[in-house]
């Protein structure tokens, strides 16, 4: 009986959440309902309910969590600041006489705008705002348009400083101390977010480079979907005008970043002194204005409440599940599995790549990862290899048609010239980068914890 509640609570939440109610009072409000039931029933024991205040002052407490509002006040201010946009200008002038040389500034612009903010629908939606009209103008196909911009604006999952991996580290240190725990380790060990950080930075230059590599190959087989630029050569950018813009995001990523890998600051106080340099970078472009400082503000707070929300809707479902024993139904399916951990994780990964259609990062961090992670570190899978290839396969999924949600983001800002079906084709190159990638990964998977064991020696 205890199995069956375990399981309809699952299904409960997934057909509420389709039915389109609010994730964080849907996860805490089919709880709570599920636990009630299970009361009457005899099912559940609500003791487990009286350790929701401790996970609630965990939370308050948590100074990793704190990083996160910072994060997003850093990713909002630069969206607002329009660096990309110039940016994005002064790059395609230098390029014109690269073939795709277009597509490849929207990539560049995208990965910098991706380590700077780390807000995925941000990036989509700033990259299609600012380049999917310009990459039209000059004869590039909708297609291929599309593609780029929604590819480009995902960086934002898998290239540090991103505040999904600021909060996919958190949720996976607590699940590796667990599965430490589950095998007798009593002194177990945590992950921090530099190493994953650290990790993190050979997948996305490995993906980065790839995405690039496409381009252009494609503009020379193809130069019909990428025309070559025909500005004058007067019209073209300075590179002192270049480096100018440039160095503005990439200070921000070497000292946000480098700060964290060196040791020098945690992640909070390495978000600060990015917020910072995010509200200098539009003091000097002449963005920051009250009112500009005060949507920030507004946005940020509205972001953050959502966030918090989830984690705590989560947190008691997470009770719930655990009180029906749905973690060891889990656990015990995983590990019965013929083929071992290899068979686990390549059903894990499918799970979460369907569950990407319908529930965003955080949903799928705080809820899922949660419940199957401690059972795959158990297996022996390296945390950090761990995180990066469920990054990686979330990626994935927001690019997927017809449910990846940066094609919504895309569809929401795209002229009416620019058909569904040109948005799903142009992604489709890039999702079999995006597989290659993962493939890659899976067989030499030392390329992820190479440098968090450099950086991190012992």
């Amino acid at each position: 009986m205890a199995g069956f509640m375990a399981f309809g609570l699952f299904a409960a939440i997934g057909v509420a959440l389709m039915a389109g109610f609010p994730v964080a009072f849907t996860l805490a409000g089919v709880a709570l309902l599920f636990a009630g039931v299970g009361v009457l029933s005899g099912t559940f024991d609500p003791v487990f309910l009286e350790a929701f205040p401790n996970r609630i002052y965990g939370i308050m407490t948590n100074e990793t969590l704190i990083a996160v509002p910072i994060f997003v006040f850093m990713g909002v201010m630069l969206e607002r600041s329009r660096l990309a946009d110039q940016l994005l200008q002064s790059l395609a002038q230098l390029m014109r006489g690269t073939p795709g040389g277009l597509g490849i500034a929207v990539v560049i612009v995208g990965a910098l705008m991706a380590a700077s903010t780390g807000i995925v629908g941000a990036t989509v939606v700033t990259m299609g705002l600012i380049s999917l009209p310009t990459m039209l103008d000059r004869g590039y196909s909708p297609a291929v348009s599309a593609g780029t911009i929604c590819a480009a604006g995902t960086l934002g999952q898998i290239i540090p400083p991103s505040i999904v991996l600021v909060m996919l580290a958190d949720v996976l240190s607590n699940a590796y101390q667990q599965a430490q725990l589950q095998m007798g380790n009593y002194s177990p060990e945590t992950i921090s977010v530099g190493e994953l950080f650290a990790g993190a930075l050979v997948p996305g230059l490995i993906l980065v480079m790839a995405y690039l590599l496409y381009i252009t190959v494609l503009a020379r087989a193809r130069p019909g979907l990428m025309p070559p630029d025909q500005t004058k050569d007067s019209e073209r950018v300075s590179m002192g005008r270049l480096l100018l813009l440039t160095s503005g995001p990439l200070f921000l990523i070497v000292a946000v970043l480098g700060s964290i890998l060196k040791g020098i600051a945690t992640p909070t106080e390495a978000a600060a002194v990015g917020a910072m340099g995010a509200m200098l970078l539009a003091l000097v472009g002449g963005h920051l204005t009250k009112d500009t400082l005060k949507n920030v503000v507004y946005r940020t707070t509205r972001i953050t409440a959502m966030v918090f929300m989830i984690l705590l809707g989560a947190s008691l479902f997470s009770l719930v599940f655990r009180g029906f024993g749905g973690d060891q139904m889990i656990a015990d399916f995983l590990t019965a599995l013929p083929g071992g951990v290899f068979t686990a994780m390549v059903l894990v990964m499918l799970v979460m790549f369907l569950l990407g259609f319908v529930l965003d990062f955080i949903e799928i961090t705080f809820v899922v990862v949660p419940i199957v992670g401690p059972v795959l570190m158990a297996m022996g899978l390296n945390p950090v290899w761990l995180g990066i290839m469920i990054a990686l396969n979330l990626q994935t999924s927001f690019l997927t048609p017809p449910f990846g949600f940066s094609l919504f983001y895309l569809r929401g800002v795209c002229p009416d010239s620019v058909p569904t079906a040109a948005i799903y084709r142009g992604v489709i190159p890039f999702i079999a980068i995006q597989l290659l990638v993962m493939g890659l990964l899976a067989a030499w998977p030392q390329l992820v914890p190479w440098l968090p064991g450099v950086v991190y020696p012992g």
